[in-house]
């Protein structure tokens, strides 16, 4: 009888477009448009750019055929997934999936693109692949049981990722299911993704995303080489990945109902640039705001409920929490982020520059304590939850948010899924050049022409990337 990698690799290899429900197809289509929209965003703005084309240019990899968004170089294929996985997770504004605590599109999408652009396969193909991708990445985070692996220090989203980002490619090279599972066999000895770096504020949450993208379709190619991987990669009882990696295991949830009921459907979108264990609160946090006139100056202490997981990433250690000094820090600090909040009433991506150094919002995010609140530990891991307390001079208000905002069943409008794309690229591309780039993406299954698709995102702007690169 067959074991889950086996099984898996099957529906990896079998999987076709014309198999995918019409609501799937139609979702991906709009996470690969937040995706590009994000990464377009980031090459411009994130920190790590400079480190990481000079990194790629020293390893003799910023030359070949293979696209990076946003950029006019070319790349060769694995340091166009890696650069785009970083990219796609640096402003960590990326996609989530709620029972798997993981980020699906980040280290799946940038492995299917560089598979397309290696192959000339058409968008009907890749669609089918970041499916693939996002099924087998979630799945198995779902089998680890994601609390226990983060307990262990692990990052879900790089560990599961590389499983992901090698279906992906593999649906796009057309690999069979001996060579896919092979490929699983290789992603198995390089499943790795450490938490350590929530202490410290680097970079290497974007690098596991990218690493993961890169490993991933290494790992297709090889084994579309007919390079041999090892067998039982995920029920292996020595060493296969959910025994390795998880205390307790449940092998049974890699391959339930699958073909039948799509993961896929239950990724969200982000509506801030923080994460996600956030979001609730701060849709509260902004509707108190809005709802009791609540000015900033005026309060005296701001409380926030959150499930254990999300507390743990988020609200504790509290001094650290209370006093960030980077980005990444205010990326994982409720105090920060329901600061930036109750003073804005939004939470963006440029806000970090302005409230990083700003003494008030600094001085109000000393305010603000994130507890575990049981109300919202008894949606988890149903539902990513979150409660707001609100004491002012004259009053204290408080508000429960059950499904935030961008979560399936309180999805982002189409209009507002294009709002956030034209507000990521708006200032790299004019109205036409941004509305035939989202066209494009929108229309992804009809698309022949990867490189074509992505080089609508390179800008006027672009040659100055160039010479930031050292290059020319």
């Amino acid at each position: 009888m067959s074991g889950e990698t086996t099984k898996l690799a099957r529906f990896v290899a079998e999987l076709e477009f014309d198999a995918l429900p019409d609501e799937v197809v139609e979702r991906t289509r709009l996470l690969v448009l937040d995706h590009v929209g994000i990464a377009l965003r980031a090459r411009h703005a994130a920190d790590l750019n400079a480190a990481a084309s000079a990194a790629l240019a020293s390893l003799g990899l910023s030359s070949g055929n293979a696209s990076v968004i946003g950029d006019s170089a070319g790349y060769a294929p694995p340091a166009a997934a890696f650069y785009n996985g970083n990219l796609a997770h640096s402003l960590d504004f990326d996609d989530t999936h709620a029972r798997g605590s993981i980020h699906p599109s980040a280290p799946i999408v940038p492995a299917a693109l560089a598979a397309a652009e290696m192959t000339g396969a058409n968008g009907r193909r890749v669609i089918a692949g970041i499916v693939a991708g996002y099924e087998v990445q979630i799945r198995l985070s779902l089998a680890l049981d994601p609390t226990e692996h983060y307990r262990r220090g692990f990052h879900p989203t790089a560990t599961c990722g590389v499983f992901g980002a090698a279906a992906a490619a593999a649906v796009v090279f057309g690999l069979s299911t001996q060579q896919v599972d092979r490929a699983f066999g290789l992603c198995g000895s390089q499943a790795a993704g450490s938490m350590q770096f929530i202490t410290d504020g680097a970079w290497n949450k974007p690098f596991h995303t990218g690493y993961a993208a890169m490993g991933g379709l290494i790992a297709a190619s090889m084994a579309r080489a007919d390079f041999v991987g090892t067998a039982q990669a995920l029920e292996g009882a020595r060493a296969g990945f959910l025994n390795a990696y998880s205390p307790s295991p449940r092998p049974a949830e890699v391959v339930a109902d699958l073909g039948d009921r799509w993961e896929t459907m239950q990724i969200a979108v982000k509506p801030y640039p923080s994460c996600r264990y956030g979001h609730a609160a701060l849709d509260a946090l902004i509707a108190l705001r809005a709802a009791n006139d609540i000015d900033y100056r005026d309060v005296q202490s701001v409380e926030v409920g959150l499930p254990g997981t999300g507390w743990a990433l988020i609200g504790d250690p509290e001094e650290e929490k209370q006093n960030p000094s980077n980005y990444v820090d205010g990326q994982f600090s409720m105090p920060f982020v329901a600061a930036v909040a109750l003073r804005e009433g939004r939470m963006g991506w440029d806000d970090y520059a302005k409230h990083l150094a700003d003494g008030d919002t600094l001085a109000l995010c000393r305010k603000t304590r994130a507890v575990v609140d049981p109300q919202v530990e008894a949606e988890f891991p149903r539902n990513m939850s979150g409660n707001a307390r609100v004491v002012t001079s004259q009053a204290s208000f408080e508000k429960l948010v059950v499904i935030p905002k961008g979560e399936p069943d309180n999805f982002l409008t189409d209009a507002e899924m294009r709002a956030k794309f034209d507000t990521l690229v708006g200032p790299y591309l004019d109205e036409d050049a941004r509305g035939q780039l989202a066209h494009a993406l929108l229309d992804l299954d009809s698309q022949s022409d990867f490189r074509a698709v992505l080089a609508m995102t390179r800008t006027a702007a672009t040659a100055g990337l160039k010479t930031a690169r050292g290059r020319r």
